[in-house]
């Protein structure tokens, strides 16, 4: 936390002011453990504290407070918690941890502190307590009605600043009563532990002084330069003629055709006519314009028209399944099929058949 705290500090450099003394008024609220023969959870009852103090020097202060509110005990045979009243007053050393290091700064925002104090504690309405046998008339009995017992105690505790007089205030303490605290004997202390939270309030700090400015700088006016003596313009270059940058133009090229051959009543490609379309797909990669046109067909002398149809569309199909496996885009590829109504060759096994022709383009 500390080098949390002079890292802070660090930026804050041009906030220092002459330290003034000035009073402290802390309002605080929170929760007390009273220690005993219980789960932490089942002691805990709620606290408060006022406290008014003077800050003498910028390490050292000194604050007189009230606190209290509720205790609570705990005996094992029957298991049984009770609560109880108290009232302290106490008086407090208090040490500024950063200033001792970091001298005053009006404007620190995480103000850590110890201290370390003296009080007297009372107890009233211990009612519960006197109901339970076992403190009625146990050897371990210390019941009280009314109760006044010297306390020790010390902690430490956190201001952070909201405004030039308000901060946010964090502290945890430990208080050492009578062994009669409880209403039984355990140690030769009882010990209550408090977690608080409030607000501090400063009256009549200093106000931190603003930065003063840099002294002016006197600086003398330099003589005047002789005014320079314009050049020559220099000679105008030549113009470069850039080079006309002539576009390629597309041009047809001559088409490639290849025929891919069928059995009768069959469309799958065969073994034999895969190097054919190996040769289409290269074709068609020589120039990105290239694209192929697919035509199933079907011989008439076998089959029906209407499966000669539906043949030859399967025929045409394949084929451009096959291209597009190879890697060319369907984009690129037509697909049409005739049937048996237009046989392009005079041989039956000739018309079974899809014919791929690629249009070709080449760049002049």
């Amino acid at each position: 936390m500390l080098l949390t705290v002079f890292s802070v500090q660090a930026a804050n450099k041009n906030d220092s002011t002459e330290f003034k003394g000035h009073w402290i008024l802390q309002v605080q609220g929170g929760v007390s453990h009273t220690v005993g023969e219980a789960a932490f959870g089942e002691l805990i009852s709620p606290a408060a504290a006022i406290s008014f103090g003077y800050q003498f020097t910028p390490v050292w202060g000194l604050r007189a407070g009230l606190s209290g509110w509720q205790g609570k005990g705990a005996v094992v045979y029957p298991e049984q918690t009770y609560k109880f009243n108290y009232l302290q007053g106490n008086v407090d050393v208090m040490v500024d941890i950063v200033s001792i290091f970091d001298g005053y700064r009006a404007k620190r925002l995480f103000n850590p502190y110890l201290f370390a104090g003296i009080g007297v504690a009372g107890g009233l309405n211990n009612d519960e307590a006197a109901e339970i046998p076992t403190l009625q008339t146990g050897e371990n009995s210390l019941l009280w009605d009314d109760l006044i017992t010297p306390v020790g105690r010390f902690g430490i505790g956190l201001d952070i600043r909201l405004c030039r007089a308000v901060y946010f205030n964090l502290e945890v303490n430990a208080n050492m009563l009578s062994d009669r605290f409880n209403s039984k004997k355990g140690d030769v202390l009882d010990w209550q532990l408090h977690g608080l939270a409030g607000l501090t309030f400063k009256f009549g700090t200093a106000k931190a002084k603003a930065a003063e400015p840099a002294p002016a700088q006197f600086t003398p006016t330099p003589a005047p330069e002789p005014e320079p003596v314009p050049e020559p313009a220099p000679a105008p270059e030549p113009a470069v003629e850039e080079p006309e940058v002539v576009e390629p133009q597309i041009v047809p090229a001559e088409d490639v055709l290849e025929n891919i051959y069928f059995l009768i009543g069959k469309s799958v490609i065969r073994d034999c006519e895969k190097a054919k379309l190996e040769s289409v797909v290269k074709a068609i990669n020589e120039n990105e314009n290239n694209t192929v046109t697919v035509t199933g067909y079907a011989d008439a002398e076998t089959g029906s028209a209407e499966r000669n149809m539906e043949l030859s569309k399967e025929r045409a199909e394949n084929v451009a399944k096959a291209l597009m496996d190879a890697g060319i885009s369907e984009d690129r590829i037509k697909v049409e099929y005739k049937g048996s109504t237009v046989n392009p060759y005079e041989k039956p096994e000739q018309n079974r058949v899809a014919i791929c022709v690629v249009k070709c383009f080449i760049y002049e």
